[in-house]
């Protein structure tokens, strides 16, 4: 894959996985990502391992290495003088400096836009916050699963009475994902602006904002008709009959999206094996099979029920409308898609364990990028500080005052 974000450093001031995860793709794409960690305990990710809050292998952290593969890490005590002039330095080598810590944070640190400009003017400057940079909780902390998931609207779109509960999100980390790509996106964007003006600007993006978007089409909907979006009930999903999900023999799922139902009835009919219902006037021409869909519902229905996945996967290999099984996290990444499309990617950790990851989901010249693991914590110290000039006494003595890890 073309490195295309080669020779642009980037300055991590940020934990979790919403900002981290974004500089983790710029770093898969070739970036030199500079990960600044609290000097003791580091990333608090790294601890979340024994939280509760997720289940994480003792022998990989699955989770830290999504969001920070590629990376150099240094511990950093950016609570004292010394370890912020060293922030500063190497943000005056830095094209951006990216943070999600809160605006009382940045301020009590001293690393917000003025005082990291102070030292690099052309420095781009990016903010990934929960709720936003202004308003009365922008100073307010948050994880996907509020403000992404609860507050935007989206956990409701996929609730239903019968639930008796709200959803939780589909996968740790979903929110912070989509936003982190979001994130990356801002600062390419910046830095092409940059590259064409001179001017550098400031990025900022929220988890809530993220969903908004990602919420736009139902947001509009209900904001044109002044009705709350919800999904309609399991009974009432659309007339289509071929745009809808139906349940195989062996208890799997099978998801249509044929938008245009009278154009793939018939090959869908010979599919299945009931060629004469294409000719069946009640289903004859797409009027009459939205007229009638109840009825084509049931038949389906019943004609699903009678043989496994296995045999549909192979009775509906040549059918040409649009089709998916519904699949669990495992059959994805061995979906021969996934496969020839490098949309999984090895890796291993620094102490040779095998692991794959999520490959990112931009690819550049047709080969997908290839990760990298994550850091141990603080495993760069010496080879960044002496990038700046240190030399081994000094940074003795910073480790001493712990300043440095």
């Amino acid at each position: 894959m073309t490195a295309v974000m080669r020779g642009v450093r980037v300055l991590e001031v940020a934990e979790h996985t919403f900002v981290p995860a974004a500089s983790a793709l710029l770093a898969d794409w070739g970036a030199d990502v500079v990960k600044i960690e609290h000097v003791e305990r580091g990333d608090a990710m790294r601890g979340l391992a024994s939280s509760g809050i997720a289940v994480v292998p003792d022998d990989v952290h699955v989770l830290f290495e999504h969001s920070n593969r590629g990376k150099r890490s240094l511990g950093l005590d950016l609570t004292s003088e010394a370890g912020r002039e060293i922030l500063y330095r190497l943000a005056a080598t830095a094209d951006v400096f990216l943070t999600n810590k809160l605006p009382s944070v940045r301020t009590k640190l001293r690393i917000d836009v003025e005082d990291i400009r102070a030292h690099n003017p052309h420095i781009i400057y990016v903010r990934g916050t929960g709720q936003g940079e202004r308003g009365p909780d922008a100073d307010s902390g948050a994880y996907d699963s509020l403000a992404f998931w609860s507050r935007s609207g989206a956990a409701a779109g996929v609730m239903r009475p019968e639930y008796g509960h709200v959803p939780v999100p589909p996968a740790p980390g979903f929110g912070d994902s989509i936003g982190a790509m979001t994130i990356a996106g801002g600062i390419t964007s910046a830095l092409f602006h940059r590259e064409r003006t001179g001017e550098a600007t400031t990025v900022d993006v929220s988890l809530l904002g993220t969903a908004m978007w990602s919420m736009g089409q139902a947001l509009a909907l209900s904001l044109h008709l002044d009705v709350p979006w919800a999904p309609p009930p399991p009974d009432k999903q659309g007339s289509n009959p071929l745009s809808r999900n139906y349940q195989t023999r062996d208890g799997r799922w099978l998801s249509f999206t044929c938008l245009q139902a009278g154009r793939y009835w018939r090959p869908a009919c010979e599919a299945i094996g009931r060629p004469e219902l294409a000719d069946d006037p009640r289903f004859a021409d797409q009027a009459s099979l939205l007229a009638n869909s109840g009825e084509a519902i049931a038949i389906l229905r019943e004609v699903f029920l009678e043989r496994p996945l296995s045999e549909w996967r192979e009775k509906l290999a040549g059918f040409t409308g649009q089709w998916a099984v519904v699949q669990d996290t495992l059959e994805a990444a061995a979906d021969p898609q996934t496969v020839a499309n490098g949309y999984v990617q090895e890796c291993a950790t620094a102490s040779g364990v095998p692991f794959r990851l999520a490959a990112a989901p931009v690819q550049f010249d047709g080969r997908p990028p290839t990760p990298r693991r994550a850091p141990t914590f603080n495993e760069h110290a010496d080879e960044v500080l002496a990038e700046l000039g240190l030399g081994t006494e000094a940074v003795l003595d910073l480790k001493i005052r712990n300043v440095v890890a």
